[in-house]
Parts: structure tokens; sequence; C-alpha cells
């Protein structure tokens, strides 16, 4: 009887639980949608109309666009309104959401500060508002209470500031932390270290100072860590070797000192290492060599010293390798040749020792090689074994080093990436331009270079010490931008091949020893924005185009047989040089030396060979109109100087006549 009375109860009061169910879902989809028209509100520009006339009061909330609901609950758990342009403000509203599990906004020109309600959803897991101008800082307890289920946490590319929160230890299940592009201060907290979970720690470009805290070493899971461009001091913790499974490290534009700990050689598994813009110093462990997973290894603009390892062995796989601006000394290690994928090499700005690496020229994919300023030297002019020496070569810079000899022909003859462009390529090269740090001098200005594009192409040799002419093989290089062959001790004319440049944006030979004339092929150049030819021995007419009008007399200054525009020199005219200009009497005098018929020649010939042969010698002179032969024969050595001093001054030089 009590089992049926039971029974019959829970039959009764079934109805009215479901009712109430039904009731509290309905309240609670009520609550969402009046969350999300409060953040529709808040939108000043909505320029694909999608919240503008999806997001209706009279249909479905889990119905518009960007919401998603759960079916079993039917509430809003997941909001993803990114990409869509909107501006505006997110409203305390969105914290009412609180079912929702990830909330994505990326993309868009929200501002103002992030709603502290959404510190309090205990069930999200995913906050992306990447690239925003959000401005606010973050609570300092914003893990404490709330955000135990937090893995993403996305807020890159904003305006946020203040400090990093201490309490972040508390989101234990973060896997991804990303500040990147704020304005956060303050230290990185030592709490971070016990996110284990964490697998990728981007704090980079912020304003973070202080040591960088040897808790790093505790993230085991992490595989991506960017601290770069902030203030950090201090040395690089040795317990960051600790990091096994870590494969991107980037510490570059910090304040960071003291020596490159060997523990980074423990990190077998890394594929990106910069380290660059620091004040690191001492060497570079030898066991760096030994990373064949390595593919970028940037320790540009240190005060690294000593030797290049030279163990890098068989199967390295080496893209870019960045050593410029350190105090490096040493050869540099045929082991490199190993390195078959190599890209990049800058070691510019060091005190490298050797010779031209010619062993280098067989890389099959060698784009950029730059060597400046060092103590390379030698002859660059030897026969290469290889049949295409570096046929993908964009960029070589070897100037400011002691190489002698002649240009090299066989490389000017070769460089087929700046012969034609080759696009087959370029596509697998994305990681190398990413990663491109390079300076060089372009149109005489010092520029970093953080982006090859195909059609980049340099070659620089200047200041050096090479000789010869200029070979005429160097037209050949179609899309060549930038040529700089200044400081050296170059001869001959200028090659008119280099009308067929077509692509030459600089040109700069200036402070050598070339004669001639400027190629008239040269006006075909139409991209020439910089030329210098000072300091050379050119002669002649500068030619005229359209554009070299555009260039200043600092183009062709100290060129004493150069004249035209733009020079304060005009040219003579061709009917000016036609005939010799008048001399004065004075001249004629002095170039003759007679006086009333008779020069002081034959007087003093007279008085030493014999009057009569002086008087008669005079006379044939003096009837005969002065036969230069008669005169050169007994006169011939005062008379060819006053000939020459005279042809000198004159536009057009008259003949000798040949004696009869």
């Amino acid at each position: 009887m009590e089992k049926s009375a039971l029974f019959l109860l829970l039959a009764l009061l079934l109805p009215i639980h479901h009712l109430m169910d039904y009731s509290s879902a309905k309240n609670d989809i009520n609550t969402d949608r009046s969350s999300l028209l409060a953040l529709k509100s808040q939108i000043t520009l909505d320029p694909q109309n999608i919240l503008t006339q999806n997001w209706s009061a009279e249909a479905s909330v889990c119905s518009w666009i960007g919401v998603t609901c759960d079916s079993r609950y039917n509430r809003v758990t997941q909001l993803n309104i990114s990409y869509m342009g909107l501006v505006g403000t997110i409203p305390p509203e969105i914290g009412s959401l609180s079912s929702l599990v990830s909330l994505d906004a990326n993309d868009n020109s929200f501002h103002g500060p992030i709603p502290p309600s959404i510190f309090n959803m205990s069930s999200l897991e995913v906050l992306s508002l990447r690239n925003n101008s959000f401005s606010s800082s973050l609570p300092l307890d914003m893990c404490k209470h709330n955000l135990d289920r937090l893995k993403i946490l996305s807020l890159s590319y904003n305006e946020m500031y203040g400090e990093i929160p201490w309490s972040l230890e508390k989101c234990s299940q973060l896997e991804f932390l990303s500040l990147f592009n704020n304005n956060f201060r303050g230290f990185v907290p030592r709490e971070i270290g016990s996110l284990t979970k964490l697998q990728k720690l981007n704090l980079g470009a912020n304003m973070l100072t202080g040591p960088i805290p040897s808790t790093i070493g505790n993230l085991s899971n992490l595989e991506y860590l960017v601290l770069s461009s902030n203030k950090l001091n201090g040395t690089i913790p040795s317990t960051i070797g600790n990091l096994s499974r870590l494969l991107e490290l980037y510490l570059s534009s910090n304040k960071l000192t003291g020596e490159l700990p060997s523990s980074i050689c423990d990190m077998t598994s890394l594929w990106y290492l910069v380290l660059s813009n620091n004040t690191l110093d001492g060497t570079i462990p030898q066991c760096f060599g030994n990373l064949s997973s390595l593919s970028i290894f940037h320790l540009n603009e240190n005060h690294i010293s000593g030797l290049i390892p030279s163990t890098f062995g068989k199967g390295c796989r080496l893209v870019s390798i960045n050593l410029h601006g350190n105090n490096l000394q040493g050869p540099l290690p045929k082991s490199l040749i190993n390195c078959e994928f190599l890209r990049g090499l800058d070691i510019g700005y060091n005190r490298i020792q050797d010779e031209f690496p010619f062993w280098m020229d067989g890389l099959p994919w060698l784009r950029v090689l730059v060597l400046r300023s060092n103590r390379f030297h030698g002859n660059m002019s030897f026969l290469s074994r290889t049949k295409i020496p570096f046929s993908n070569l964009q960029v070589l810079d070897i100037s400011r080093n002691r190489f002698v000899g002649s240009l090299p022909l066989r490389y000017f003859k070769n460089f087929k990436a700046m012969i034609q462009v080759n696009e087959t390529n370029l596509s697998k090269d994305d990681t190398f331009r990413a990663f491109l740090e390079m300076r060089l001098t372009i149109k005489g200005l010092d520029r970093l270079l953080e982006r090859l594009l195909s059609a980049f192409t340099t070659i620089d040799l200047s200041s050096n010490r090479f000789s010869g002419s200029i070979p005429d093989c160097i037209g050949n290089l179609k899309i060549l931008k930038y040529l700089n062959l200044s400081h050296n001790n170059l001869i001959g004319n200028i090659p008119s091949s280099l009308g067929n440049m077509s692509e030459l944006e600089s040109l700069d030979l200036s402070v050598n020893k070339l004669d001639g004339e400027i190629p008239s092929e040269m006006t075909r150049l139409t991209f020439l924005s910089t030329l210098n030819l000072s300091m050379n021995n050119l002669v002649g007419k500068i030619p005229q185009s359209t554009q070299f009008s555009t260039f200043e007399n600092s183009s062709y200054g100290v060129n004493v047989g150069l004249c035209g525009f733009p020079l304060t020199r005009k040219c003579e005219r061709i009917d000016e040089q036609a005939s010799p200009p008048m001399q004065s009497e004075e001249e004629e005098e002095e170039e003759y030396g007679f006086i009333d018929g008779f020069g002081w020649r034959s007087v003093v010939m007279g008085y030493g060979s014999g009057f009569l042969v002086g008087i008669g010698i005079g006379y044939i002179i003096s009837r005969n109109g002065r036969p230069r032969w008669l005169v050169e024969f007994f006169f011939g050595v005062g008379y060819n100087y006053k000939m020459k001093k005279r042809r000198g001054r004159a536009t057009t030089p008259t003949p000798t006549p040949t004696p009869n």
C-alpha cells in the first residue's frame, strides 16, 4: 500500500518537475538573448550588416550567425564574431552568458575595457580577443576564483596595460597564453612556472622588465616561448635547457647579458633560436653545431666573440644563420657545406679572417650571402668547379674587405636569380623570409631589410682592392636592382652593356679610375634613381635624358673631363672647335723666336757655328716661311715642346706636315 502511494506521488510530481526545468531553461535562454542584444546595441559599425540583419528578436537566438547553443540545455555555449569588422564596446552583460565555453572576437575594432564580468565566467575555456583596441588592465586575481577551466587566453595586438597577473598559476588548465604587442609592464611572474600544461607562453612586444625567472624551466610541455622585444635583463637561466620539447625560442631585442648557457644544446627538438639584439657575450658553445633540428640560428647584434662552431654535420637543417655585428674571429667553418638547405648567411661586421668561400657556391638554395666588414682577402677570379655557381643568389655583399684582383667574371655570368625571376621554388622559402634580418647599404644608406621579395637583387663589392675593368657580361644581370662597385681600383670604360640592366635602381661606381665617356646607352635605365660616378677620370658630355636630368652635381663630381648639365662646366660647340684660336704677337714671337726676320736661335748659332752659317740658316728660315722640318732638325727639342704646349691650348690640333 505504501509503495503504491509512493508511485502515485511520483507520477503526479514528474510533470511538474519537467515543467519547472522547461521554465528554467526558457528563462536562461532569454537571459542569453538579452546579453547578446546588449552587445548588439553597443556596436556602432557593422560593415557586413551581419548583426544588424541577422540578430533579430523574432528569431531563435540559437539561429543567429556566430552563436552556437548546447542541444541538451538550450544555452549559448559559443560566440564567434571574429573577422566581422565590428566597431564598438563589449558591455558587462556579456558576463551573463553563464554557460559560455568559447568567446572569439578576434580581428575587429572593439575598444574600451574588457568588462571584469568576463573573468567570472566559470565555464569559459577559450577567451580570444586578438587584434582589437581593448584598453584596460587584467584583474590581478583573475584566476583566483574562476577561470579554472581556461585553456586559451589570447589578447595580443591590443592596448592592454598593467602587470601580468600573479594569479595566472591558478588557471592550471592553461595551454595557450598570448599577450603579444600590448603595454604590459613589470616582471614576468615566477608563478608562471606552475602552468605545467602550457604549450605556447607569447609575452613579446611589451615593456616587461627584470630577469627571466628560472621557474621557466618547469614548463615541461612548452613548445613555443616568445619574450622578445621587451626590456628584460640579466642572464638566460640555465634551466631553460630543461624545455626538452621546445621548438621555438625567441628572446631577441632585450637587454640580456652574460654567456649563452650550454644547456641550450640539450634542447634537441629546437627549430628556431632567435637571440639577436641583446648584449650577450662569451663564445658560442661548439655543441650548437650539433643541433641537427635547428633551422633558424640568429645571434646578430650581440658581443659574442671566439670562433663560429665547426661541428655542423651531415643532416644539418639550417635555413638561416645570422651572426652579424659581433666580435667573431677565425675562419668561416667549411662544415657549413653540410647545411644544404641554407638560404641565408650573414656574418657581416665581425673579424672573420679568411679567403672567399668558393666551396659555398655549390649550395643549391643559397639566396643571401653577406660577408661585409670583415677581414676576407685574396683573389675571387679563380675558376669554379661548380657548373652554375650560386644559381639562386639574390644578395651578395662582400664590401669593406680586402679582396684583390679582377672582378669575379664567372659569377656575373651565372647569377641566374639576377638574370631572370624564378618563381618555382619561392614558395618553399616562406620560413626564411619570415625571419630575415639583414643590414645592407641601399642607395647609400644603411638599412635593415626585413623582407626578401623575389625581385630584390643586389651586388655590393665596394671598398675592396679590385682592379682591372668592369666586364661587359655584367649587363646580363637584367633584374639586378642595386649595384655598388665604388672605392676600388677599377680602370677602363664604363661598359655600354649597363644599359641592358633595365631594373637597375641604384648604381655606384665612384672613387675608381674609370675613364672615357659615360655610355649613352645608360639613358635607357628608366628606374635609376641613385647614380654616383664621382671621383673618376671620365670625360665628355653627360648624356641627356629625362632620368639623367634628375641627378645632381654630386653624381659626377671630381671628373675634370666631364661637361654639360647638371655641371656648370659647359661643353664647347663643334663649330668653335673647327679652327684654332688666334695667337697674340707675343705668343707668336715666343713660339718661333724671330725678331725682324731673324730669330735669337740663328743669332746664337752664328756665334757658335760661324757667323756666315748662322746668317745663312736664318735667311733660309726667313725666306722659306720657316719650314718646320728644318726648324725641328736644328731646334727640335725646344720647338716640339712649344708645339705640344700650343696643341694643348688649341681645341683642334694642327697636324705636323711630313718633310718632303
